[in-house]
């Protein structure tokens, strides 16, 4: 392989992770409160649908975002109702979640398949950066949303090892009655994390339909959703990882792809498996890890009860 062809491969492998990133900071950011969010597949489907939709409607790419966003939000803000409020049990609201966006995508997105657009998002070139050898071409020509990613998982891992803010949504993930002791709205603060993990989610399904691949295709994310999940237990609850498994998993898709089109010879749907085969083989080598090193927040799934203080 040439090394331009290599180049290719590692800027393809950033653009196939960069939904995966964005979902993935969202999840993590819910679980570091305590609460486990497996709608992320249902709230990528719905920020996808309508990113493109206001997209097409709108002729502005960026609106179509904010929409996207502010689906994924409502659609976490009903997870969050139901778990903190109502102290329903996360996974079932989670699955159901999933089940809803699903359906309600694919309803919303019924008349809009095979439409054009006529603004995604394209690359951009950041002066001086993407002149450099290897690495310009690699990460310094994406579109904005590549680099917002990449920004936002950053700021993530700021918030929550140095600052007071991420400080309060440890300790409310790791011993919510401590916190509520110390003065710390439980409630507010699961409510906070649990939303904007939404706002997240819904980014990464837009981006989806507005840069990856821009259409819309009913269950466009193929699971990407929970791969996002899997992605968090990988990181080990760490955003600074959570961009490199974002990359590594971009990186089998963008191979698969490559292979594809080489013409080698291993059945489409092999390959098409590979991405999922090493999230289960991520998650045993995790596993084996979580033994020696800090494992999930202690108050993961468990709701709170403030009688019980």
């Amino acid at each position: 392989m040439t090394l331009a062809a290599v180049i290719a491969l590692l800027a393809a492998t950033v653009v196939a992770g960069t939904a995966i990133l964005l979902a993935a900071s969202g999840e993590l950011l819910a679980e570091r409160s305590g609460i486990l969010n497996l709608g992320v597949e249902g709230m990528m489907l719905v920020g996808a649908v309508l990113g493109f939709i206001f997209t097409v409607r709108t002729g502005n790419h960026w609106y179509g975002l904010m929409a996207a966003m502010l689906g994924g939000g409502l659609m976490a803000g009903i997870h969050a109702f139901l778990c903190i409020t109502l102290r329903s049990n996360q996974v079932v609201s989670g699955l159901a979640l999933t089940i809803f966006g699903t359906g309600l995508s694919g309803f919303l997105g019924k008349s809009y398949q095979g439409t054009p657009i006529t603004d995604p998002f394209r690359a951009i070139n950041l002066p001086g950066l993407a002149d450099i050898p290897v690495l310009g071409p690699i990460f310094f020509h994406q579109d904005a949303l590549v680099y917002i990613s990449i920004i936002i998982a950053i700021l993530l891992w700021l918030l929550l090892y140095h600052s007071r803010w991420g400080l309060s949504i440890r300790a409310v993930g790791q011993n919510p009655a401590a916190a509520d002791a110390v003065g710390i709205s439980v409630s507010r603060v699961r409510y906070f994390c649990t939303i904007m993990g939404g706002v997240l989610a819904g980014m990464g399904g837009a981006y989806l339909s507005l840069a990856y691949a821009p259409s819309w295709q009913e269950n466009m994310t193929s699971g990407r959703g929970w791969i996002a999940v899997a992605l968090v237990i990988f990181a080990l609850w760490n955003p600074m990882r959570a961009i490199v498994g974002s990359y590594l998993f971009g990186g089998v898709e963008a191979l698969t792809f490559r292979m594809q089109t080489a013409g080698v010879n291993i059945s489409t749907f092999y390959l098409a498996m590979m991405p999922y085969l090493l999230t289960i083989l991520v998650l045993v080598i995790v596993t084996i890890r979580m033994r020696s090193e800090a494992g999930a927040p202690a108050a993961l799934s468990v709701p709170y009860h403030r009688e019980e203080r």
